[in-house]
């Protein structure tokens, strides 16, 4: 049988505003609209709509009506990430949810009664992932999305569940303004005596089609709650994201970390709404001179904790400040699955999440963090050739059905082998070498009884970092001390660079 819900969040505008500025809930708040001619009302919540301001006023008139009234003017991009933020949310309950308007949002909700309980839990859950994500919603469920859509659309409750089969009788009431008719038709119906969808649906549909033609008949099937559309499922981006567009410019970084927590907190209701996490973050930054400062900010693994991301995005912008005041401010993340991880048996627990990031964070600031991360060895015939990638924690990888461990070689197999051990000295220690020819004779006042060599390496004379060097292993004095020597030809000096064992 189908089922579907609604989601509906009222005057959608201003609570999108609300959830960037959760202050502006205390009390009465209009969204306007352009400034030129006249800035207008495009929104109020219910305090302001309580108090006399309706959309179309001019913000004079709805200052004179409401002189409490916060006012501010819409932005893009926060109606952009609330509509995106409430489909995630939905989205996070089922599957199939279908974008229909800003702030309404429908779920197909058939089947869901396995995994989360009867409809009413259903509808429970949604209104909970919405509140999660900065919204207070109403909820409504019924055979169609039509019949929700009306349902939720003046529903009381936060809750609302009509029975399988009763959409009619559930719309019967409702005002025939819901359905948003054109004015001729409503005026038409208005002239017949037509006030309500019941009214509406006990027309004769031959006589209706015929009167008033096709308009008349979808009126006729919305208000018997039909579904006239295909549903449309809504397809997630690759990236979440999250902005902030400002009315004044940020010089300091103080107060732009200000704005990205805010932003960085939206971000991660959002993924925590859907069990998600990201391990990594896109800065945009739109500078008052009309120049672009992107950077990217890579985390030690996937999570979802605002703390964390601030600390590394505030240390990223420190070492990479923008070139002039910032106007906008845009965070976008990719999201994963964050999968739980199990040690072995023998093995002390791994750190939380929370704790490692944290300590990260803590080494990049004191070291930078440009000298913090795991060590990569480089494609190269450099000695200690290397760079530091963003740390990530190793995998186990599984092992194959039927594919055993390799085994290792017993300590009495390798009992009889003889092993020669080359100590590096870290850092390499210089010393005072004498010479016959190139074949050193003295290491440190100590005599060299034998010595084999050189092996000469070089390498990366295109560019700055050029390196050639001779390398020898030499047995020293009367105990017979066997070290590496590396001599550098472009500077002539000499190092130890390891002691055998």
């Amino acid at each position: 049988m189908s089922r579907f819900a609604c989601v509906w969040v009222d005057c959608f505008a201003a609570a999108a505003a609300e959830r960037c500025e959760p202050a502006l809930r205390a009390g009465p708040l209009a969204v306007l609209g352009p400034a030129a001619p006249a800035a207008r009302v495009l929104d109020a919540n219910a305090a302001a709509r309580e108090a006399g301001v309706q959309p179309g006023m001019t913000e004079t008139e709805a200052r004179a009506r409401c002189p409490a009234l916060a006012v501010r003017r819409r932005v893009e991009e926060h109606a952009a990430s609330g509509r995106r933020a409430l489909l995630e949310a939905a989205a996070s309950v089922s599957p199939r949810v279908e974008d229909w308007a800003p702030g309404v949002v429908h779920v197909d909700a058939a089947g869901l009664a396995r995994l989360f309980g009867d409809p009413a839990a259903v509808g429970r859950r949604l209104l909970g992932r919405a509140h999660a994500v900065g919204f207070a919603a109403r909820v409504a469920l019924a055979d169609s999305r039509t019949a929700a859509r009306l349902v939720a659309a003046r529903a009381r409750g936060a809750v609302t569940v009509v029975p399988p089969g009763r959409a009619r009788e559930a719309l019967a009431d409702a005002p025939l303004a819901v359905l948003g008719l054109d004015a001729d038709l409503a005026a038409t119906l208005a002239r017949w005596g037509v006030t309500t969808l019941g009214e509406l649906a006990a027309l004769p549909r031959a006589g209706l089609g015929t009167r008033l033609g096709p308009a008349g008949l979808r009126a006729h099937d919305l208000a018997l709650g039909r579904d006239l559309d295909p549903f449309v499922p809504w397809t997630p981006p690759p990236f979440w994201e999250e902005a902030q567009g400002l009315d004044w410019e940020l010089d300091s970084l103080p107060a732009l970390a200000a704005v990205l927590e805010a932003v960085l907190g939206r971000l991660c209701a959002r993924l925590a709404a859907a069990r998600l996490a990201t391990d990594a973050l896109e800065v945009a930054l739109e500078l008052a001179s009309g120049a672009h400062h992107a950077l990217s900010v890579a985390l030690a693994m996937p999570m979802g904790e605002p703390g964390p991301m601030l600390t590394l995005a505030a240390l990223a912008l420190e070492a990479r400040p923008p070139a002039a005041p910032v106007t906008r401010v845009a965070v976008s993340a990719r999201p994963l699955v964050a999968r739980a991880g199990q040690g072995g048996l023998w093995q002390p627990p791994a750190p939380p999440r929370r704790a490692l990031a944290a300590v990260l964070a803590r080494l990049a600031a004191l070291a930078g963090p440009d000298d913090v991360g795991s060590p990569r060895v480089e494609d190269s015939h450099r000695p200690d050739a290397h760079a530091l990638v963003p740390f990530t924690l190793p995998q186990d990888a599984p092992e194959a059905p039927g594919e055993r461990a390799p085994r290792r070689p017993s300590p009495a197999a390798a009992e009889g082998a003889l092993r020669l051990v080359l100590r590096r000295v870290r850092p390499v220690r210089r010393v005072d070498v004498e010479t016959d020819g190139e074949r050193p004779v003295r290491v440190g006042g100590r005599r060299v009884v034998t010595c084999a060599g050189p092996w000469r390496g070089s390498g990366e004379w295109w560019d700055t970092g050029v390196w050639a060097r001779d390398e020898w292993d030499a047995a020293l004095g009367d105990d017979g001390t066997l070290c590496r020597l590396a001599h550098d030809r472009r500077t002539g000096e000499w190092y130890l660079d390891g002691v055998y064992d």
